[in-house]
């Protein structure tokens, strides 16, 4: 039972909230409820947030790629540091890695995960003879940790548009159509527990060829696709050298984009590919740390949100994993750009309530999970805002949470259990011995 002195129903804010929690799900949710002996008693309560875009095993990398070298650094620059680190790990410390980033995704608020997973072969690039050893450390450290998880093995095939043949940096990503399809198969055959979902993400148009991708689409119907698209202005400049179209143009061109996709980055669009993307209710999944980190650019965030396109956050190369820290900065950058305050708001609206409502439904709709609620039958995945100045504020809260400094999150719940306590993951300190060991080994 958890009782709540203030939460988030789908009414609107409520006070004095009691919650039933049985096999993963509310049970009953009493309003102006009294606290009973045994409750768990929190200040404020909100759906978990899903996380729509993760490469988990990059959570070693983060911080290692801050130093600026001769020449101009760049995403390209990053990637090739990136594909250096790739080579190192084995399955063991994917594993490890990904329990890591799981567990700092709960005690940021997180409660699934969109696994973005394109580390597939051995360190020289030869098969495992299960097709499936690096996904199944995916689902292992998601059951460890208790996130739920959206698994999206990743199509790679090129390394860049013509196709060009993969460079060595990228031999443990490189699949055929048929093996892939397979993979699928295996992470299907995988799933153990009943909020697990498996779905399937072409890498990008520079991976994956015009053939490939209506195989793949012809041969996983009725999955959630997940591709990256437009992030880079290199990425467009080739595309439009090679098929004579931009890369939201060229897609919506031979694709059947709807609503089961999920455009990844989106950051370099035309006004005309906005309102495709915005109009065929496809969900655009940010990644607002990642692409400062990288230097990406700016989502056309004010536009698409005014044409009610869908938006959903994601941690990406887990540089930072924080969930008020992904809103702060996707609103953030676009203050600077518009030198305004609010960019993202509807009139006389918090924006931290709307940015938040609107990740929580557009990431729910990508990782093909039930509506974040909270509410009788919903999945209990659930976090607690601490209130440490006893304001008991509702949107305000939020707002302080994703733009001040006083709100933290405090528990986590995911699927009833009580995995984050007083901020910290109940398994946090093994994972991060064993992270800490991972990374000395890999980094002398």
């Amino acid at each position: 039972m958890i009782f709540a002195d203030k939460a988030l129903l789908p009414t609107g804010w409520e006070n004095n909230v009691r919650l039933d929690i049985a096999d993963g799900h509310i049970g009953s949710v009493e309003i102006g409820a009294t606290q009973r002996s045994g409750d768990a008693r929190v200040a404020t309560l909100i759906p978990g947030m899903p996380n729509v875009h993760s490469h988990a095993f990059q959570r070693g990398h983060s911080g290692l790629t801050e130093v600026r070298s001769a020449g101009r650094e760049s995403f390209w620059t990053w990637r090739e540091m990136m594909y250096r680190f790739a080579l190192c790990v084995s399955p063991e410390d994917v594993g490890t890695l990904a329990e890591m980033a799981y567990v700092e995704m709960l005690e940021a608020g997180y409660t699934r995960v969109g696994e973005f997973h394109y580390l597939h072969h051995g360190k020289d690039g030869t098969p495992y003879d299960n097709p499936a050893e690096l996904s199944d450390r995916i689902f292992a450290a998601a059951e460890q940790t208790g996130i739920a998880l959206t698994h999206l093995p990743v199509f790679y095939a090129h390394g860049g548009f013509g196709p060009q043949a993969p460079g060595d940096g990228q031999r443990r990503f490189i699949h055929s159509v048929d093996r892939f399809v397979e993979l699928v198969a295996r992470c299907e055959a995988r799933l153990a527990r009943p909020q697990d979902r498996v779905g399937f993400a072409p890498h990008s148009l520079r991976a994956t060829s015009h053939e490939e991708l209506s195989a793949l689409c012809g041969a996983l119907p009725g999955r959630k696709i997940h591709i990256h698209i437009s992030e880079q202005v290199k990425e467009v400049e080739d595309c439009l050298a090679f098929y004579g179209q931009r890369p939201v143009d060229w897609l919506f061109d031979h694709a059947e984009v709807n609503a089961d996709w999920c455009l990844i980055h989106a950051t370099h669009l035309t006004a005309s590919e906005m309102q495709r993307i915005a109009a065929s209710k496809a969900v655009a999944g940010l990644c607002p740390v990642t692409e400062a980190n990288l230097g990406d650019g700016l989502f056309p965030a004010p536009e698409f949100l005014a044409a009610d396109g869908k938006i959903a956050i994601g941690t990406d190369s887990n540089v930072r994993i924080d969930v008020a820290e992904e809103l702060r900065v996707l609103e953030y950058g676009q203050r600077l750009h518009a030198r305004a305050r609010n960019v993202l708001a509807p009139e006389g609206g918090s924006t931290g309530r709307h940015l938040f409502d609107a990740s929580l439904a557009g990431g729910a709709q990508a990782l093909d999970a039930p509506a974040p609620l909270i509410a009788s039958g919903a999945p209990a995945d659930l976090v607690a805002l601490a209130d440490p100045l006893g304001l008991g504020q509702g949107d305000a809260l939020l707002d302080r949470w994703i733009f001040g400094r006083d709100v933290a999150v405090s528990d986590v719940w995911a699927a009833g259990a009580h995995v984050v306590r007083a901020g910290r993951h109940i398994h946090r300190d093994a994972v991060q011995a064993r992270f800490a060991d991972v990374l000395r080994h890999v980094l002398t």
